[in-house]
């Protein structure tokens, strides 16, 4: 049989069978409902949490559950709130069903907060980035269960940056909010492999006391694309932004907008007196998700991202806006503090400053990088496809 043959009856297998689908751990009832049959229980979730068409409060109701509680992460229960503003304890509408803030004055569930409660459902879509919050509020609930003697179950979901493993470890000295843990700013995991790692590293108070059960997906690859069906968060509306959202984000700490305030966040760079590129956009006041953007009402010239086709960490673009402002005699980074949390070190933002290549920055966190990959192995669920 020819090689043309051959080829052509691939191509007609993979048209004739199915795709191979993933089932959620929200999807699969079956292995969790049994973890929660008479059982108090507090559900950390928001807008993602979704089984099928039906949130997961109303699915776990409908099933009986005695669910006492909803708490909520950054951006609130439907995922409504902007970027950084403080969530509000209160009473959900269709449920009548208490929602306690764990994100403003209280970022740890208290005492208080647990009584009652016996199960945490922890089901909340992530996107792989160091510095995106929900994974600290799992760290935080992951601590509160093991020192209150609480069970923790979490419903795993893909992590659409789950193919790459890249960027600085956090370091010790620049633990914070946006950085919990010393893993690197992208670290490949999904929640449920994340769970498993800071129970087993002792990442967290009472580690090896917490009762943690982890709902795998099924047909899941970390290497597959999936596209998510509903908005981790109000500037990540799409799949771009998504994809974008590990480059951009250091941004944060500097002068540069990344679009907020406008129809495409986390997909545009751009300033009002350092030309980054020739595309212009003008960020304006957005009450649900940039009620006081960066620049705002400022004519800005930079580049559309729309169509790149960058993955993973892309540190050239940042090394290039840095030289466009050295240029032009200008700072680019105003809050080096905030930067230097967002990357988990002030080494790369030195490096940048001192004019350092990509090559001799990526190969200043290549050892710990290599490191947290053999160290993160024994937790992972899936297929270790990661770069």
């Amino acid at each position: 049989m020819s090689k043309l043959v051959i080829c052509w009856l691939v191509s007609l297998i993979s048209l004739i069978l199915p795709v191979q689908a993933i089932t959620l751990g929200a999807a699969q009832p079956d292995k969790y409902l049994p973890l929660l049959a008479s059982k108090r229980v507090a559900l950390v979730v928001n807008q993602t949490s979704m089984v099928g068409d039906e949130h997961l409060v109303d699915y776990l109701l409908s099933k009986d559950v005695n669910v006492v509680s909803v708490m909520a992460p950054e951006h609130g229960f439907r995922g409504d709130a902007g970027a950084g503003e403080t969530i509000k304890d209160g009473i959900d509408e269709k449920t009548g069903l208490p929602i306690l803030s764990l994100y403003g004055k209280t970022k740890k569930p208290t005492v208080a907060m647990l009584e009652g409660v016996d199960t945490l459902v922890f089901d909340i879509q992530d996107v792989g980035a160091r510095f995106y919050t929900y994974i600290s509020t799992l760290h935080y609930v992951m601590e509160a269960a093991a020192e209150q003697g609480k069970q923790v179950v979490i419903l795993d979901r893909p992590n659409p940056n789950g193919a790459f493993v890249d960027g600085p470890v956090r370091e010790e000295a620049f633990a914070s909010f946006v950085g919990m843990d010393p893993i690197p700013l992208l670290h490949g995991m999904t929640i449920g492999e994340l769970a498993k790692m800071i129970k087993g590293e002792g990442w967290i108070n009472n580690a090896a006391s917490l009762v943690l059960s982890i709902i795998p997906m099924a047909g899941y690859e970390r290497t597959m694309a999936y596209s998510l069906p509903v908005a981790p968060s109000p500037n990540l509306p799409n799949d771009k932004a998504i994809q974008l959202y590990p480059s951009l984000c250091l941004f944060e700490g500097t002068v540069v907008s990344v679009g907020r305030g406008t129809p495409f966040p986390f997909q545009v760079v751009g300033h009002n007196e350092v030309a980054l590129g020739t595309f212009s956009f003008t960020p304006v006041s957005m009450p649900q998700s940039a009620p006081s953007p960066k620049l705002q009402d400022q004519r800005l010239l930079g580049k559309d991202l729309r169509n790149s086709e960058v993955k993973g960490f892309d540190l050239g673009l940042l090394i290039a806006v840095h030289e466009q402002f050295e240029a032009e005699d200008k700072s680019l980074i105003n809050r080096p503090d905030f930067f230097d949390k967002l990357s988990g070190t002030d080494t790369l933002r030195k490096a940048i400053v001192a004019g350092k290549s990509e090559a001799e920055i990526r190969a200043q966190w290549k050892p710990a990088l290599t490191t947290f990959i053999k160290q993160r192995k024994p937790y992972l669920l899936y297929p270790d496809t990661a770069h």
